[in-house]
């Protein structure tokens, strides 16, 4: 007792030490957990509002692991402190029991009281814990800082030198797959009913970069093209019989386009000429073709038709041969789904049966029947239907052949030449037991 007195540790003294020490350790655990949780989207925003506390959290999100350092140290200090206060003065009043009372009861109080309590609070308020310690925090890593910076030197040297790279990087996969999850988290738990459609139209567009636009481009063999050789009149008539509004015209063969003509163009050309329409010339009417290669990405594009003020564009592979079209409502609709009217067809080209299954013409999308039917047939191995039927079937199929794959079964109903024209397609959910 004499001892204790000597150094000032009786329990009067002590216990208002240990105590503090426990808020202190509170403070730090929580401010900790609070950190490394916070939404740095929300509080850049509220930031951007003109709110100083975010801007102050922000702050110490951009030097995460040196704030995080600090934190530490002074919890592991004040941890310390109060496990040798409690030890001291228990083994002082128990003699060497008092070690294990002291134990006891510095472990029960700093799991209770400095841990789980503050770090399930600042668990489910992150932000706001954030927001609301970061001035006292922000004083506390000011007192903390030096050590904290010399403890990290350290840490990273002896890291180093086990090999582990301690050099902060950029990972844009990671910063990927984080917005993806948090896009699939949106409206999770709730009862927002807009919440599917929102997610669908946000993944939509992170996947514009990581398409190209021969995924989505109307093929060659679908697109309606006019000879602007024909006589006029004859040619008048056709474009104004076409339910497009951007057309191309070839010279020769189909595949050699010369020129685009706009359906308003024609009109105002229309307008404008007096006489047979024969005698029209609609050179001033068309415009030069605007040819892109197949791999350029749906974002890219779209970048490129904004840029230009254009919404029609002819594909072409690496050989210059033209592959397809494609539009700027090509490019919307993989972002907000098909822009139709009450009267179409939602994937045009499928017909659903009465008995579950589809009959599909073979140049439909599989990424369309994905994003139609919920389905999960494989988009990285052939763009359309057919395409897949030929990739797993390995050889050109006859009529009447059924294969399955993928939990599916394809039946392949008509043929023209060597392309796939139509087959019947029968989901999991429709297929009989001894489909094969």
């Amino acid at each position: 007792m004499e001892a204790q007195l000597d150094l000032g540790l009786s329990p009067v003294i002590a216990g208002p030490l240990v105590l503090l020490c426990l808020a202190i350790s509170a403070f730090l655990s929580g401010a900790e957990t609070a950190i490394t949780g916070a939404s740095r989207p929300r509080l850049y925003r509220l930031q951007q509002q003109g709110n100083r506390r975010a801007a102050i959290v922000n702050a110490m999100l951009d030097r995460k692991d040196e704030v995080i350092s600090a934190i530490l140290v002074g919890y592991n200090m004040v941890n310390i402190l109060a496990a040798s206060l409690t030890t001291a003065v228990l083994a002082d009043l128990f003699g060497a029991a008092g070690v294990a009372y002291a134990t006891i009861a510095i472990t029960i109080m700093v799991v209770l009281f400095a841990e789980v309590m503050p770090k399930t609070w600042a668990l489910l308020h992150a932000d706001r814990v954030a927001l609301a310690l970061a001035p006292p925090l922000q004083v506390s890593l000011k007192l903390l800082g030096p050590i904290a910076r010399a403890v990290s030197a350290t840490a990273r040297f002896f890291l180093r030198l086990l090999g582990v790279r301690t050099a902060p990087g950029h990972d844009a996969h990671a910063q990927d797959e984080l917005l993806r999850g948090a896009i699939d988290l949106h409206g999770e738990g709730g009862h927002e009913p807009e919440a599917p459609t929102e997610k669908k139209m946000l993944r939509s567009v992170l996947e514009l970069a990581d398409l190209s636009v021969s995924s989505v481009m109307t093929h060659r063999a679908n697109v309606e093209a006019f000879d602007i050789d024909t006589p006029t009149d004859q040619l008048v008539d056709q474009l104004l019989k076409s339910p497009h509004t951007r057309l191309p015209l070839y010279r020769g063969q189909p595949e050699n386009i010369v020129g685009v003509i706009h359906a308003k163009a024609l009109f105002r050309a229309v307008q404008r000429h007096e006489g047979p329409l024969a005698a029209l010339n609609l050179d001033a009417a068309v415009s030069p073709p605007w040819f892109i290669p197949e791999t350029t990405t749906l974002l890219d594009q779209l970048q490129a038709f904004k840029k230009r003020r254009e919404h029609f564009a002819l594909v072409v592979d690496e050989y210059g041969g033209l592959q397809g079209v494609v539009t700027l409502e090509d490019i919307l609709e993989e972002i907000v789904g098909e822009i139709d009217d009450e009267h179409d067809v939602r994937v045009v080209g499928v017909q659903p049966g009465a008995d579950g299954s589809y009959v599909c013409a073979g140049g439909v999308p599989v990424r369309d029947l994905n994003r139609e039917f919920g389905w999960t047939l494989p988009e990285d191995v052939a763009t359309t239907v057919a395409g897949l039927v030929l990739h797993e079937a390995r050889r050109i199929p006859e009529v009447g052949q059924t294969f399955a794959f993928h939990g599916f079964r394809f039946e392949v109903l008509r043929r023209e030449g060597n392309r796939i024209a139509q087959l019947r397609l029968t989901p999991p959910a429709a297929a009989t037991p001894d489909a094969a």
